[in-house]
């Protein structure tokens, strides 16, 4: 009798049930894993660590500049005027060049005077109940008196006393309580127009100044560093003198805050960190003047380019009254006052007062 064969055996070799799986389905071929979608997944959880690492950069750079920043004196002596529920900060335009090369002085243009004056005064008020931001330029040949110093222009309190004469002189004549101080000089606002590889600014009519060391065509264009200080400087190509060139500065003053806000600047991380740091090493500021104040500052800057700040002049009688410090400004007393008292009483302004665009009143 055969013996039956192992290999005919259930389960053995040739058992046709032993080629087939479980189930009776044929074996296929394993598939190669696609990561693809895990890689994907991967990715999509950087997104948000990457974006907090942004923030955090955003926020650093502004914190670390202001670290650098310097430092001056510019709280007066004696009795002072009330605080106010507003908030009122002084910002100069210096013309001082001891911080400038010759060479410096050449590309730029500035001259070799000595000392220090003033090439721009604005008065910046943030009121405490909402409302718009007000800046107010104030001319540097307005005549007024200056504490200990008898009558001069509103220049001669920088250049005699610096900030703590010039903070002084404005509180005594204005009624305005001033909370902060910040000022810029030649060298660094044309270094911080660079860092922004220049400003968009729309000159409003043909500018050839040899004096300012600019001459500029009418028209919308981006001026670099030493075209926008002849820009902000020049007044004997404008026929409205300083009063022209205090509009001028306010303009351009918006303009640098909106070149920083763009796209360009924020999210290139070497632009911004030039701006911020360039901007810090280009001020000065006043020894109780605070991140938040030079904050309130800057906004109030960025509003004059879009409307959300009010811009004007203080109210001008005469643009040549005749004085012992020769040609000066004087302001129209009255409006002069109307203004300020809603300044110091946080009161609300939404156009303008009347005779506040620097255009000399009637009568």
């Amino acid at each position: 009798m055969e013996r039956p064969r192992a290999d005919r055996g259930p389960g053995g070799p040739g058992d046709p049930r032993a080629a087939r799986p479980v189930g009776g389905r044929p074996e296929r071929p394993a598939r190669p894993v696609d990561d693809a979608p895990r890689r994907r997944r991967r990715w999509w959880r950087l997104v948000p660590v990457v974006l907090l690492a942004w923030l955090a950069f955003l926020v650093f750079s502004p914190f670390h500049a202001w670290s650098t920043v310097s430092r001056v004196d510019d709280a007066p002596s004696g009795e002072r005027p009330a605080e106010t529920p507003g908030s009122t900060y002084l910002l100069v335009g210096s013309d001082a060049r001891d911080d400038l090369t010759p060479e410096q002085r050449r590309e730029l243009g500035t001259g070799t005077a000595e000392g220090r004056r003033t090439d721009s005064i604005m008065l910046v008020h943030k009121p405490a109940g909402g409302g718009k931001s007000v800046i107010v330029s104030i001319p540097r040949d307005s005549y007024m008196p200056i504490p200990g110093h008898n009558s001069n222009k509103v220049n001669a309190a920088f250049s005699i006393g610096g900030p703590q004469l010039l903070v002084q002189t404005l509180e005594q004549v204005t009624g305005l309580r001033i909370d902060g101080y910040l000022e810029i000089g030649f060298g660094g606002f044309a270094d911080v127009v660079n860092s922004l590889g220049g400003v968009d600014i729309c000159v409003p009519f043909d500018m050839d100044d040899p004096k300012a060391h600019i001459d500029l065509k009418k028209g919308c264009q981006v001026l670099d560093g030493k075209n926008a200080l002849g820009f902000v400087r020049a007044r004997y190509s404008d026929p409205r003198g300083d009063i022209g060139r205090a509009d001028r500065q306010r303009q351009f003053l918006g303009a640098i805050m909106k070149g920083a806000a763009t796209p360009s600047t924020v999210l290139n991380p070497f632009r911004y960190w030039a701006f911020t740091h360039t901007a810090a090493g280009a001020v000065g500021v006043g020894q109780e003047t605070g991140m938040r104040d030079a904050a309130n500052i800057l906004l109030a800057m960025r509003g004059a380019g879009n409307g959300s700040t009010l811009s004007l002049t203080v109210p001008i009688q005469s643009t040549n009254y005749q004085t012992a410090a020769g040609s000066s400004v004087k302001w129209d007393t009255e409006r002069a006052k109307a203004l300020f008292t809603m300044l110091r009483e946080d009161q609300p302004l939404e156009a303008p007062p009347a005779g506040t665009d620097g255009k000399p009143s009637e009568g």
